[in-house]
C-alpha cells in the first residue's frame, strides 16, 4: 500500500544520513519513477527533503530537521527482533524479520553479533499448524468465518466461528472466537482441529469479550488431591508445578496437595507417575485407582 510505503521511506531516511532512488526502489520493489512520485509526496506533506546530484548524491531529510535517529536503542532492537524471528518460526519463514529489516536498516548486523535471547514458537506439529495458523489469519483480516470438526474430551463436534484472535499459549496454539453453536466466546486448541476451512461467510464482527489467560478464569479447579510422591519425581514436580507446591518429608517422600479439574484430570496425571505416586485423598480416587488396577492384573495376567 502507499502509506505504507511512504512511512517505510519515512522510516529508512531517519535511519540514514541519505540514501539514493534506486536502493529506495530496490528496497520496496517498485520503480525508480514511483519513487519519485513518493519523494514529491513527501514533500507537500511538509517534510523538507533534500536531493543532491553527482557521485555522492542521493535524497535526505533536511540539516537542522530531522530527529535524532536513535530511535530504538540496540536492547530494544534485540528485543522486537527475538519478537519477529519467533513469528517467523510458527511457518519457517522470514517475513517478520525481512519487514524489520525494511524499516530499521541494518537491523540484522546489530542482531548477528549479539543476540542472547531464541525463540521458536514452533512445535512436533509444525507440519499440519502452519496452514491452520495462515487460514485462520487470513479469516481474521477479511472478517470470514470458519468451520471445522472439534475434538475434545467431551467428544466430536461440527463447529463454525468468527475468529477474532490467535494465542499461543501453554505451549500450544489456539484461536479465540464466537462460537455459532454455543452462543459465545471460545477459545479452541488448533491440534484438536481437523477439517479446517474458510467458509467465505463474511461477519460483521460484534464486540469481543477478551480472554482471561489466568486458569483459574478458564477452568474451575475444584477437585482437591493429596499425593504423595518419591524422590525421584522431585524434578517433574518442580517443572510442572513448582517449588511452592510440595513439601518434602523427613523420610525423603513429597506431599503434594492440589486442585485438579475433574476426578478424570487427576486420575490420568497420576497414572504417568506409575508406582512412584501414593493417593492419600480422596479415599474415592484411591479406590478407583485400585480397581482399575486389578483389572489391568486380569487382563494381562489371563492366557
Amino acid at each position: 500500500m502507499k502509506i505504507d510505503r511512504l512511512l517505510g521511506i519515512l522510516v529508512v531516511l531517519l535511519q540514514k544520513e541519505k540514501v539514493t532512488a534506486p536502493d529506495l526502489a530496490e528496497r520496496f520493489e517498485v520503480s525508480r519513477r514511483t519513487i519519485q512520485r513518493d519523494i514529491e509526496h513527501l514533500c507537500k506533506a511538509g517534510i523538507p527533503l533534500v536531493t543532491t546530484q553527482g557521485q555522492n548524491g542521493g535524497i535526505s531529510i533536511m540539516e537542522g530537521y530531522k530527529m535524532d535517529k536513535t530511535l530504538l536503542t540496540t536492547a530494544e532492537m534485540q528485543a522486537i527482533m527475538a519478537g519477529l524471528q519467533s513469528l517467523d518460526s510458527v511457518s519457517k519463514t522470514n517475513f517478520y524479520s525481512q519487514l524489520m529489516e525494511k524499516l530499521l536498516p541494518g537491523s540484522k548486523n546489530i542482531m548477528a553479533g549479539d543476540q542472547h535471547i531464541l525463540i521458536d514458537l514452533s512445535s512436533w506439529h509444525r507440519t499440519s499448524l502452519s496452514p491452520k495458523i495462515e487460514l485462520i489469519h487470513r479469516a481474521i483480516q477479511d472478517r470470514k468465518k470458519v468451520g471445522f470438526h472439534y475434538f475434545s474430551p467431551c467428544g466430536e463436534s461440527v463447529r463454525q466461528i468468527e475468529p477474532y484472535y490467535l494465542l499461543f499459549q501453554w505451549s500450544s496454539w489456539y484461536v479465540w472466537g464466537y462460537c455459532l453453536i454455543r452462543q459465545d466466546f471460545r477459545m479452541f486448541k488448533l491440534n484438536r482441529m481437523t477439517e479446517l476451512s474458510n467458509t467465505e461467510e463474511p461477519y460483521s464482527g460484534r464486540t469481543v469479550q477478551m480472554p482471561d489467560f489466568s486458569m483459574g478464569e478458564l477452568y474451575s479447579y475444584e477437585y482437591p488431591v493429596k499425593v504423595l510422591f518419591t524422590s525421584e519425581c522431585k524434578w517433574r514436580l518442580i517443572e510442572e508445578c513448582g517449588l511452592d507446591h510440595f513439601e518434602e518429608q523427613e523420610d525423603g517422600h513429597l506431599l503434594y496437595c492440589t486442585n485438579f479439574t475433574d476426578k478424570k484430570s487427576a486420575f490420568q496425571w497420576l497414572l504417568t507417575f506409575e508406582d512412584r505416586a501414593e493417593i492419600l485423598e480422596p479415599e474415592e480416587l484411591r479406590e478407583e485407582l485400585a480397581e482399575f488396577a486389578e483389572k489391568l492384573l486380569k487382563k494381562y495376567k489371563e492366557p
